[in-house]
């Protein structure tokens, strides 16, 4: 799918300048849940003087998988949407050149990575978390989970879709998160774990209580999970779904009339910290626009931008967040994490054991 967010979108002149050296038109390659403003991008494309493309494809792990694919000869610019669960197969594929790109000095210091080559620039963060269907648990006198160790009650048996960790970077942060609290062979972070055997014994209790896999985030979340507008439409009968903790105000903000309250909550427990890179590729065939549009995402109008967007967080010092979005969309707690280099070293074994273990 391609977009142009621009109030003036790019014409087929603008398009077919993009294989020369002079183009005006940048373009950034990115997954299904790129959004921004029109008045903000319209007002970058008049300062910069470059038109703004934006190439859509799918799925966050889809998006970088065919990028690396293609990097020989990119389909645009620059890429957005690498997360902390993949960076590293990126950079270990020498998908990006490097840029250190303006206002990078701003980035909060525990969002910045690869500091050394700057190939790849910070710019948002979120939570993948467990939502739930607030309407389902009163209606039917349960508490709603709390934790990882709860999603495996019997309680909460059939309740429960995730997405696949191997195509999913939802799926895979779920994942992720699992290994961090259980471990990796039966080391656990907390005390009052109930599962032996690592995230792999933990997982082969949550698929015997029933836990549902389907490709994407967008089948999860709106044809799945019984709890959103999409799903409402859809039928879907899952009262519990891996989505974000900044889900809850995407179904406030788009309601009308909206509600005082979320109809959806966060299992806070059950939170992984991601962060989401851009970074400049390899080949790009506009280099010098593809930095102006890396400055452009680090900027204070592009992070405030962002929030009601995409629902994500900024990573900028100082940018604000609308109450909206913080009153219904708190950040976690206390999320789970991982070192990018346990995350490298590890990522696609764990997705072989567990496409192994919870599909086969």
């Amino acid at each position: 799918m391609v977009g142009t967010l621009a109030a003036c979108g790019s014409s087929s002149d603008d398009a077919g300048d993009s294989g020369t050296g002079g183009s005006k038109t940048v373009t950034l390659v990115s997954h299904d849940s790129w959004a921004a403003s029109k008045d903000v991008v319209a007002a970058f494309e008049k300062e910069s003087g470059y038109k703004v493309r934006v190439l859509e494809d799918g799925d966050a792990g889809q998006a970088v998988n065919k990028a690396i694919l293609t990097k020989d000869n990119p389909q645009g610019d620059v890429f957005f949407g690498v997360d902390n669960t993949l960076l590293s197969r990126a950079l270990d594929n020498g998908l990006f050149q490097p840029y250190e790109a303006k206002g990078s000095d701003q980035v909060r210091p525990e969002y910045r990575t690869d500091q050394d080559k700057h190939r790849v620039t910070p710019v948002d963060t979120g939570d993948i978390c467990v939502n739930y269907d607030k309407a389902y648990f009163d209606q039917h006198g349960l508490t709603p989970p709390k934790s990882f160790d709860d999603l495996v009650k019997p309680e909460y048996k059939d309740l429960l879709v995730t997405e696949n960790a191997g195509s999913s970077s939802p799926g895979l942060g779920f994942l992720l998160g699992t290994a961090a609290q259980y471990g990796d062979g039966g080391t656990s972070r907390s005390s009052e774990s109930e599962s032996g055997g690592g995230w792999q014994g933990y997982w082969k209790k949550l698929k015997a209580n029933g836990v549902k896999v389907v490709d994407s985030w967008e089948q999860a979340y709106n044809e799945e999970f019984s709890g959103s507008a999409g799903g409402k439409k859809a039928k879907g009968d899952r009262p519990l779904v891996v989505s974000y903790a900044s889900s809850p105000p995407v179904e406030v903000v788009y309601a009308d009339p909206q509600p005082d309250t979320a109809p959806t909550g966060v299992a806070d427990g059950t939170c992984f910290r991601q962060v989401e890179y851009a970074g400049l590729l390899g080949n790009a065939k506009n280099p010098e626009g593809g930095k102006a549009l890396l400055d452009f995402l680090l900027s204070k109008s592009f992070q405030e931008d962002m929030p009601l967007n995409m629902f994500v967080y900024p990573v900028r010092e100082g940018a604000q967040v609308p109450e909206v979005f913080s009153k219904f969309g708190p950040q976690a707690k206390d999320p789970r994490t991982l070192d990018p280099a346990k995350i490298a070293d590890n990522r696609d074994q764990w997705v072989k054991s567990w496409t192994s273990l919870v599909l086969k």
